[in-house]
């Protein structure tokens, strides 16, 4: 078990989502099965499950035997020095898997639909955000359910608040009545500076290929999440506070 562990840990695992956002099903080959803090972790070669991290939630689903009779019920999914741990149960309980067979894995399509939703909406403020002129330097998100939020790092002026934010849900209005295609690629350093703005966060390795995601001709952002195709699905977004505390601006949101 312990061999099955490092093998894992030496093969980073293909993030398959990076290369297509919309698939719910693929096959892989497992690489190992182990415990992880008493859970049960299964290793694959490949992923489409996403796992938790940047603001979004953890995608959920099952990893299948190709005849179907042994499941393994995703439950959560982490990422860990390159290494994606599918965490759950299988069905039946004494069932598993070898090293080395192939299997189905499918995602639990409205948890994946509902986030990318709110991952992409999060996006669409900071696009917005620039439009109606408050440049702040993007923070962290959440972009779950339960209080979906965007932060910056700078303060709207307490007396601009409020209209701060009536111009904001006017351009995400406008933005989504209009459409713009929500574009993901992996570039080399340069190209992505170039579509971030001319830099990029201090975290990105200039040796790296980072992953761009980018709204319409809008400036770009770095990202590892999935996202929808277009910002015209976001119907029913809205801001529904904007508060100011300690240098930072905190944008919350809802998406129906």
């Amino acid at each position: 078990m312990a061999e099955a562990v490092v093998a894992a840990a030496a093969q980073p695992t293909k993030l398959s989502y990076f290369d297509n956002m919309r698939q719910l099903q693929a096959t892989a080959k497992v690489l190992s099965i182990t415990k992880d803090s008493e859970r049960v972790a299964i290793v694959s070669d490949r992923t489409i499950l996403y796992p938790q991290g940047g603001g979004q939630p953890a995608d959920r689903g099952s990893i299948s035997s190709l005849n179907g009779d042994t499941t393994f019920q995703v439950q959560d999914t982490r990422m860990k020095n390159g290494v994606v741990y599918h965490y759950g149960v299988f069905e039946p309980s004494d069932s598993t898997f070898e090293a080395g067979q192939e299997v189905t894995l499918r995602v639990e399509s409205q948890r994946r639909e509902l986030h990318s939703r709110l991952h992409t909406a999060g996006h669409l403020i900071d696009v917005c955000m620039k439009l109606v002129g408050r440049t702040l330097e993007p923070a962290k998100g959440n972009h779950s359910p339960e209080g979906a939020f965007v932060e910056y790092i700078g303060a709207i002026p307490s007396g601009e608040i409020e209209s701060t934010r009536v111009a904001l849900q006017k351009e995400i209005d406008r933005l989504i009545a209009s459409g713009a295609s929500v574009n993901a690629s992996v570039l080399s350093y340069d190209e992505a500076a170039g579509l971030c703005g001319g830099s990029l966060p201090d975290y990105i390795s200039k040796d790296s290929s980072p992953r761009i995601v980018r709204i319409g001709d809008h400036t770009g952002c770095p990202c590892g999440g999935t996202h929808v195709d277009d910002v015209s699905s976001l119907t029913g977004l809205k801001v529904t506070q904007i508060r100011v505390k300690k240098g930072v601006t905190k944008v919350s949101y809802t998406l129906k």
